[in-house]
């Protein structure tokens, strides 16, 4: 399945439009992660913990978003957006959703 965060895809017609599909995560910090994290925002410098937290975070919302385009028919999911959002304190949402299509 192609997946894109353009409007078209060269080469390809736009058939049909079957939707949005969506996929989506909700995570929450680990505490020894934390406690690591505190003592790194002393010294300065990337947070790799929170960094690798989120990468896993975004590839989760992505696939989940790709089931849905299958569920819905789709051929290529296009103009693919991520966004996020606070659900408790210590805990975020990763959403990734699109335009599903049919060429």
């Amino acid at each position: 399945m192609i997946i894109t965060t353009t409007e078209n895809i060269p080469g390809k017609e736009i058939k049909t439009i079957l939707g949005i599909a969506r996929g989506s995560t909700v995570r929450t910090r680990h505490i020894g992660k934390d406690i690591f994290a505190s003592l790194k925002n002393i010294v300065g410098g990337e947070i790799s913990e929170y960094t690798e937290l989120l990468a896993l975070s975004r590839e989760q919302a992505l696939q989940r978003m790709q089931k849905d385009a299958e569920k819905l028919g789709a051929d290529a999911v296009v103009n693919v957006r991520f966004t996020t959002s606070a659900v408790l304190q210590g805990s975020s949402e990763i959403l990734a959703y699109g335009t599903a299509i049919k060429f």
